[in-house]
């Protein structure tokens, strides 16, 4: 057992070598000096956004850093184990093992976080949801895949900010849109984009007959102001309306909420978070310019997507994940082949195993 461990330490030793090339260690810490050193200066919040934009760096800096550290630092104690062990030491050699095991869930937590290296993956996301064929089934299937993001945002300590709600006639939503603030919330959610199917005997049917919905997400970075996307003004139409949907816990009911369609695409964005139609208006045309962003990349990688202009359905064969409540119980996402068999505790946030799963087939 002695000599296994040894040789399962000096793997990681010189995996975890590896991983600070590849992650560039050396070169976030000193970011990380640099950032802390600033966010010293006794002027730091005299720029609130740059004080802000300084702290979410930091989180995201530290979320690479302090995994890398700890596998060091479990290494070392598990080294410490096998020279005791070595020695004679009664219970050392236990001790060595569980601290390799820790290393191992380390690199794990780690290796996820070296799979988030695109060019947006650290930023903020949009999220937006709408029900799909199907009516008052997929306005429920939406209200259930609504509350299963808030549950995974919960689980990873986003922030979430209601942008638009639009209440179903009869039950659940027609639509909703988020604003997911969080370090790397884009580059973990940007697995969701896409036709979500749900399959379940309904609460609706008076005969308890299974019915099949379908919603879709959509999942787009929020753009940096730096970053030039043209929007010519005559290429928009923009309306105001008033606020409506579930109630106050969702939406104004002032005259301020704001839609904006850009005409040459087609895209449509809302919002009606804020009582200022100012306030509306910038952060519609915020997501419309994330949106667009997303469409030229789609450009760009020649990909086909569900969730623009004649880009398909939200419907039957272009789905990208299945959650299956009867005659049987599993989560499929057909991209992957990922699957499990708790759909509840899919619904209830664990998204982890999908979202790995994606990263992994990107690389």
């Amino acid at each position: 057992m002695h000599d296994e461990l040894k040789t399962q330490v000096d793997g990681f030793r010189e995996q975890l070598a590896e991983m600070k090339n590849y992650l560039k260690i050396d070169a976030k810490r000193a970011e990380l000096a640099r950032l802390e050193a600033e966010a010293a200066d006794p002027s730091f919040w005299n720029d609130q956004n740059k004080a802000r934009a300084n702290i979410a760096a930091v989180k995201a800096l530290r979320l690479v850093l302090e995994p890398y550290d700890a596998i060091a630092a479990r290494l070392d104690d598990a080294e410490v184990m096998l020279e005791l062990a070595a020695a004679g030491e009664g219970d050392a050699l236990a001790e060595a093992e569980s601290a390799v095991s820790q290393v191992e869930g380390g690199f794990r937590a780690l290796e996820m976080q070296s799979l988030l290296g695109g060019e947006f993956d650290g930023a903020n996301a949009y999220l937006t949801l709408h029900a799909g064929a199907g009516g008052t089934e997929s306005c429920d299937w939406a209200d259930m895949l609504y509350r299963m993001f808030t549950r995974y945002a919960e689980r990873k300590g986003f922030d979430l900010q209601v942008l638009d709600y639009q209440a179903g006639e009869e039950a659940g939503i027609k639509s909703v849109s988020l604003l997911v603030g969080g370090p790397y919330a884009y580059g973990l959610l940007k697995s969701e984009r896409g036709v979500h199917r749900l399959v379940r005997i309904s609460p609706f049917d008076s005969q308890s007959r299974r019915h099949t919905s379908f919603a879709a997400a959509d999942v787009t970075p929020e753009i940096d102001d730096e970053i030039d996307i043209e929007v010519a003004e005559s290429d928009l139409r923009i309306d105001t309306f008033r606020s409506s949907g579930a109630g106050g816990q969702h939406v104004n009911t002032t005259d301020s909420a704001v839609r904006i369609v850009h005409l040459p695409t087609g895209t449509v964005v809302q919002c009606q978070a804020e009582r200022s139609q100012h306030k509306n208006r910038a952060t519609a045309l915020k997501m419309l310019k994330a949106k667009l962003y997303e469409i030229e990349q789609d450009k760009k990688r020649q990909a086909v997507d569900q969730l623009y202009g004649d880009k398909g359905e939200i419907a039957w064969g272009h789905q990208i994940r299945s959650y299956v409540m009867q005659p049987y119980t599993m989560v499929k996402d057909h991209r992957t082949d990922e699957q499990i068999g708790n759909v509840q505790g899919v619904l209830d946030g664990n998204l982890d195993p999908f979202i790995e799963a994606f990263l992994k087939m990107g690389r």
